[in-house]
């Protein structure tokens, strides 16, 4: 019989997720796990300022400028993108802060309750 003290494994964070963090941290998972969402995040993130118009992102994309507006709109709603109109044209930035929740959802130190 093994013993039950001795672990194979070392476990990847010393502190588990709870239920509220869990629910917080879901929506901008969902909203990351499209490949044309990650890639604006991206690409709002590399930009100057951590910001970008939406006519530049429209060109990144062989996709209709409506589809990248319903792609834009899922982000801003999940808390990831800031917007801000400027004359004609809308400009998004990322959110440092909902980027570190996901940057460091096992980060056994960002996961310590407050």
């Amino acid at each position: 019989m093994s013993d039950p003290s001795l672990s194979c494994c070392t476990p990847l964070t010393g502190t588990a997720m709870s239920a509220d963090q869990a629910e917080r941290i879901v929506p901008l998972l969902k909203a990351l796990a499209d490949p044309v969402r990650l890639r604006l995040v991206s690409l709002i993130a590399a930009g100057k300022g951590g910001e970008a118009c939406v006519c530049d992102l429209n060109d990144a994309f062989d996709l209709t400028q409506a589809t990248i507006s319903h792609h834009l709109k899922v982000l801003h709603t999940a808390g990831l993108l800031d917007r801000e109109k400027r004359g004609v044209w809308v400009y998004y930035a990322v959110r440092p802060d909902a980027l570190r929740s996901v940057a460091t959802l096992f980060d056994t130190a960002a996961l310590t309750p407050a």
